[in-house]
């Protein structure tokens, strides 16, 4: 495999210590209670190991896991350029894995200081193109907390980039959005919404929640919708349409309650569901079939 990445091995790790500077309680939740149906994990990193000590569930293993408690599929995104590699090779070798290829917001600032932003957006499309194992382009989107003023243009340029190569390749955008709601919206109605757009990690309140829903956007909802205190993403959930909701780990980050901050795997996901029909106010059986379906829809049909 070129380009020094191999599926064998991750490409990155999730730092040891929180962003409170407290190091993580980094022991592996056990296994839940498996779901009554099949669901897809609609936005992992197998290729992120937990911690700079290398802790990494291989994909095989993170695969069988899922398995055993019912999530038979998953959305693998790679957010720079090692990470798109590998998740098209992943996705070549794992018949229950789809890739996404994308930079990452934060990535384009740093790309565009170093004068490599556009040929970084070639080598994505080269890689969208490489494949029909990859049905997404993404995450791409904007993220205003870790990165000022000075590096918003080159996000919104390569913003913009991704929203043309998914329209023109009939790709479903992945979008990232960290306090960066308006100017989501903004340049997605400047270059005209793709048919298929998924707002991954979906932290908008109920009004938000409905400008997306509008723009025939599908909400994925991460394990976050299972914090204390996270109750206005939880009213987001309640009046977002059942056939626009998605749901997705982030993993190896976004470990949902009672395991926040501890590593997260694709195996954790029931804990994420099962809050969700709660707050839905339908049986788990329910949502889980309309997440299948959903996700067959959001991402060009099954796999």
């Amino acid at each position: 495999m070129g380009d020094g990445v191999e599926v064998g091995r991750p490409t990155r790790a999730r730092a040891a210590v929180g962003e409170d500077g407290r190091s993580r309680d980094r022991v592996r939740p056990g296994v839940p209670d498996p779901l009554p149906m099949s669901v897809v994990d609609a936005h992992c990193h197998l290729d992120i190991a937990d911690g700079e000590d290398g802790d990494w569930l291989s994909p095989a293993d993170a695969i069988r896991l899922a398995k055993s408690v019912g999530v038979t599929r998953i959305v693998q995104v790679g957010c720079d350029l090692p990470g798109a590699v590998w998740a098209v090779e992943a996705a070549t070798q794992y018949p229950n894995l789809i890739a996404g290829v994308a930079l990452h917001p934060n990535e384009a600032p740093k790309l565009k200081a170093a004068g490599e932003l556009e040929s970084a957006l070639a080598e994505i499309e080269r890689l969208a193109t490489s494949s029909d194992k990859v049905r997404v382009i993404g995450e791409t989107g904007l993220d205003y907390f870790r990165t000022g003023e000075d590096g918003q243009a080159p996000q919104h340029e390569s913003f913009a980039a991704h929203i043309e190569l998914a329209k023109r390749l009939d790709k479903t955008l992945m979008i990232h959005d960290r306090d960066a709601h308006d100017d989501i919206l903004r340049i997605l109605d400047r270059e005209g919404v793709p048919d298929r757009v998924v707002m991954h990690c979906f932290s908008g309140d109920t009004e938000f929640a409905r400008e997306c829903v509008n723009r025939g956007a599908y909400l994925s909802f991460a394990g976050v919708v299972t914090f204390k205190n996270a109750q206005s993403l939880r009213d987001a959930l309640a009046v977002t349409p059942l056939d626009r909701i998605l749901v997705e780990t982030d993993a190896p980050y976004l470990t949902p309650s009672p395991y926040r901050g501890k590593p997260n795997a694709s195996y954790l996901i029931p804990h994420t569901v099962r809050k969700m029909a709660d707050v839905l106010n339908i049986s788990v059986p329910e949502l889980c079939a309309a997440l299948d379906n959903n996700a067959n829809r959001a991402f060009g049909g099954p796999w």
